[in-house]
């Protein structure tokens, strides 16, 4: 059985800074579920700059073609832009529910930690973390209320990259290939538990 895997989003989620196509994360977890014996078909929804607020067009779009599997990476740009977080959260509520309830499995990759982003201010870095260790516990907890997954819950890709700033692409914002490879890593085991539900019958819909 080939899954249909569904990537929702902002520019992350469609790869914006890989050198190479194949590099981007979409492509990334094809190949590492297709190691697990997974097989996929991808399509991209996401689009490069999107809030929290601009899931709801890409849902439409997806419901269309009927995903086994959604992976939306969202956040980064709500926290550039200061969305509201009450807003900003209830618009990922809204459409983890809508593809739960259309049968998708959903995991949720929350923002990242934008302090390990090379030109945030050495003294500014302690309030981008806390405001956006704030703004993940939402999201991860109204994913977790509409049955999603929450991928990298210990946010192993952003001390990655607070790490090793090789990681960043040119723009030094955005993800380099490498550091395509290693989101791609840490949202791996969320995205396989969510594909193998798809082959046991998935799990009971929220309510």
């Amino acid at each position: 059985m080939t899954a249909r895997l569904a990537l929702l989003g902002d520019s992350i989620a469609w790869g914006q800074g890989a050198a190479r196509e194949r590099d981007r994360l979409g492509p990334r977890l094809v190949e590492g579920l297709a190691v697990r014996a997974i097989d996929v078909e991808l399509r991209t929804f996401a689009v490069p700059g999107a809030r929290s607020s601009g899931l709801a067009a890409q849902v439409d779009s997806a419901l269309g073609w009927a995903p086994d599997v959604a992976v939306v990476v969202i956040g980064a740009n709500d926290l550039t832009h200061r969305e509201p977080v009450a807003r900003a959260v209830r618009a990922l509520a809204d459409a983890v529910r809508r593809l739960r309830a259309a049968g998708s499995e959903v995991v949720v990759a929350p923002a990242p930690d934008l302090s390990a982003v090379p030109h945030v201010p050495v003294a500014l870095r302690g309030v981008v973390r806390a405001a956006g260790d704030a703004f993940r516990a939402q999201q991860a907890a109204a994913t977790n209320a509409e049955g999603g997954l929450v991928a990298d819950p210990d946010q192993r890709a952003s001390h990655a990259f607070a790490a090793d700033p090789s990681l960043f692409s040119a723009d030094r914002f955005h993800p380099s290939s490498a550091g395509y490879a290693v989101i791609a890593d840490a949202l791996l085991p969320a995205v396989v538990d969510a594909a193998s539900e798809v082959g046991a019958g998935g799990r009971s819909q929220v309510q």
